[in-house]
């Protein structure tokens, strides 16, 4: 299994300190928080895990270079322009699309204290044949024109059939408030999706958008998972994710 991790975002709601220090590297204990999340995936079962950072974003290269027991496993790919989280992860496509098991897909400013959930979708993925699995939490009603919200059937416990994804809908159009959270596994072929993707909400290119295509020819399920994730790309974020892993 691959992974890909997306962190080439500005960081403007951590402004001024991501003017010099990139949020991912926001320290977390005693490792930036993308060596956490590297470490998930790592555990999760990924061989390789590729980056996906901007040339402002240098020191994260530099950073890993410096680790012997990673920078082996780690590759990197860039994003020039800001079009949206689709189009991040559709930088991985020359290294990535033409695997033929399914790519987790961490976001770089997402951790989750408790139970990572990355081995428990890859689990999944398993159990279903190798089929794509989104990572869910429940959000509050007013809060759902935040997310991809998500709406299934619950097969097993904390397990869904998806059969609908919205990116940010109104409270009165969401399927659920069940919201993709920051970790993904994706069959390869969203490569070839976001590739010929419009731009969606915001004018920018939807991984949400992507995968509710995806789910017109295979299937995708949902994990609801136990963990608790912690948005770092905010100072309050920030804050509550020290508190949660202290």
């Amino acid at each position: 299994m691959k992974a890909l991790i997306p962190a080439a975002g500005h960081g403007t709601r951590f402004l001024p300190v991501t003017r010099v220090v990139p949020k991912e590297m926001l320290p977390v204990g005693s490792k930036p928080a993308i060596h956490l999340i590297v470490e998930e995936a790592l555990a999760a079962g990924a061989d390789e895990v590729v980056i996906v950072i901007s040339s402002e974003k240098e020191i994260i290269r530099r950073y890993f270079d410096g680790d012997p027991t990673l920078a082996a496993r780690i590759r990197w790919a860039f994003q020039t322009e800001q079009k949206g989280l689709g189009h991040a992860v559709l930088q991985g496509a020359p290294l990535l699309a033409n695997e033929t098991e399914p790519v987790l897909v961490l976001l770089g400013d997402a951790l989750v204290s408790g139970e990572p959930p990355s081995a428990a979708m890859a689990a999944i993925s398993r159990t279903h044949g190798g089929a794509s699995v989104v990572g869910l939490e429940e959000v509050p009603l007013e809060k759902v024109s935040r997310y991809g919200i998500v709406r299934g059937e619950l097969i097993e416990e904390r397990v869904l059939k998806l059969d609908d994804l919205v990116e940010k809908p109104a409270p009165e159009a969401a399927p659920s408030r069940l919201a993709i959270a920051g970790r993904y596994l994706l069959d390869p072929a969203i490569f070839t999706l976001l590739a010929t993707q419009t731009p969606g909400h915001g004018g920018e290119i939807q991984l949400t958008d992507a995968i509710r295509r995806l789910l017109a020819d295979k299937p995708v399920y949902g994990y609801r998972y136990p963990g608790r994730r912690h948005d770092i790309g905010n100072p309050a974020g920030y804050l509550e994710t020290l508190k949660a892993f202290a």
